[in-house]
Order: C-alpha cells, then structure tokens, then sequence
C-alpha cells in the first residue's frame, strides 16, 4: 500500500477539506470524507443571560474554556444579546484558564488575558494539573463545556470546593444522514479502506454507534486491527479506540491536525 494508491477516508467535519488538503500536498490522491459529528448549537439564551449578569457582577471569579469553539459561542450568544462589550469587559476581569491553545487564540481576538492554559496533550488531567495551584474552595467557577457534559473534570472541582456555573452552548450528534457512516463500517469490514483518520474521540464513538446498530461491531474492531490503517490524533481518541478493542497504529507525536496528516504519511511512506 502506497500513500498514491491507499483509500484513506477522513471523519473530521469542520476541518474536512483542509486536513485532505494536507495530504493532498503529499501525493495522497484516494481521499473520502465521511463526517461523523455534527456540531449543532444550542437553545440557551436565558441561561447565557443569567450567566453574564453573574459574570459582570463579578460573582464567576474564575472561568475554564475548553475549546476555542465554546468562547465564539458565548461571543455569538453575548452578541444576540447585545452584551458584547460587557462580556469581553467581564472576561479581563476574570481569571482565565484554557485547555490548550485554541481557546487562548480565540480569547486573544478580543483581548482578554489568561492566566494559565494546560500543555500537551491537552487532555481533562492536564487541565486538572494547570488548576492544582488556584484556591478553589468556595469560589463560583465557570465552566464553558464542548459538545458534551465532561462530568469527570466537574466532579474533580467540586471536590476542592468549587461552586460550578456550567454553560454547554452547543452538542455533538451524529450526522443527519446516516447512510454515509452505514456504508463506512460495512467498507472496513469488507477490507475496502485502507487507512481512517480519528481526529477526536466523538468520531469514534460515533462510527461504533453505528457499527451496534449494524450488528456489526466485532467485525468493525477486527478490520481496524488487522486491515485498515488507524490514525489517531492523541490519547483521548486513543482510549476511546482502545476501550472498543483497537489500537491505532499511527498517533502523532503532538496532538494536532498537521502533526497527525505528517505520522499519516511517514507511515504509508
């Protein structure tokens, strides 16, 4: 299998076309792309409302954004609302805390200081780690979630303390048509692909949400371990590969798209 002649289908949705750009400058020519998230918005202007108020009025003494994604968010909901100006007022005011650099470039647009931001690889215990020396007894902290409720890092701050003010703005679903996903996981099976792409875990839970329905999740792990080329971006994705039985076989050195497309292509190299 040649890098040229290799059928490598790409889950990522956002960055889809510029992650098959990436390896497209490397000579790869069979790329697929099969979404398997569907980033979806939610209904919670009342609930961005009371948390501004609490924000401004100086009750949130810290805030934690786990994604750059979830700080556009709150601008966007801010913005609806016409408190853009007091949010990113409220947010210099606030010490920050950010898993990893996406969150602080978002932040940086508007000008807004943070006070610490986890290193790689970026996962719920590096952020945990970077939280270790903040006295969080008593205090109210805001937490800015992804597409899902990350229970573990909400259960660790209670325990020192913390008083949570939580905000999920949007969620991970699947794909509206699913017809896509179905045909992937009969493919792999049928030793049709032979490299995927993980760029978070949401895909892989995904593909294997799929793969019970089929009835067809044994075969699924199987094909992954055996016929198909498995990439994954970091260790959050890997555990959730390898608690449905796979192990990747490529995982980039740091946890970042250009990173795992370079890992991707040394390989098949």
């Amino acid at each position: 299998m040649t890098l040229q002649h290799a059928r490598i289908v790409l889950l990522e949705t956002r960055m889809a076309g510029e992650m098959a750009d990436l390896l497209r400058r490397h000579g790869a020519l069979n790329l697929v792309s099969v979404p398997a998230v569907r980033e979806v918005a939610r209904e919670c202007g009342p609930q961005v409302a009371n948390f501004l108020v609490r924000l401004s009025g100086g009750e949130i003494q810290m805030l934690v954004f786990f994604t750059g994604v979830g700080v556009t968010a709150l601008y966007s909901e801010a913005e609806k609302l016409g408190c853009q100006v007091e949010l990113v007022e409220a947010l210099r005011a606030t010490t920050i805390v950010c898993r990893g650099p996406k969150p602080v470039a978002a932040l940086k647009r508007y000008g807004i200081p943070v006070a610490a931001s986890a290193p790689e690889p970026y996962t719920t215990y590096e952020l945990l780690a970077v939280l270790a020396p903040f006295d969080l007894a008593d205090k109210v902290t805001g937490v800015v979630h992804y597409g899902e409720h990350n229970a573990q890092f909400t259960e660790e701050l209670r325990q020192r303390g913390a008083r949570l003010e939580e905000l999920c703005l949007y969620e991970w679903l699947l794909p509206t048509d699913l017809a896509p996903l179905r045909s992937l996981v009969k493919s792999i099976v049928a030793g049709e692909i032979d490299a995927l792409a993980f760029t978070s875990q949401v895909q892989a839970r995904h593909l294997f949400r799929i793969a019970q329905e089929l009835q067809l999740s044994s075969q699924l792990t199987e094909a992954l371990n055996t016929r198909t080329l498995v990439a994954s971006i970091g260790p959050t994705c890997t555990g959730v590969l390898q608690s449905y039985g796979v192990t990747p076989r490529v995982i980039p050195e740091h946890p970042k798209m250009g990173h795992l497309v370079k890992a991707l292509v040394s390989y098949l190299a």
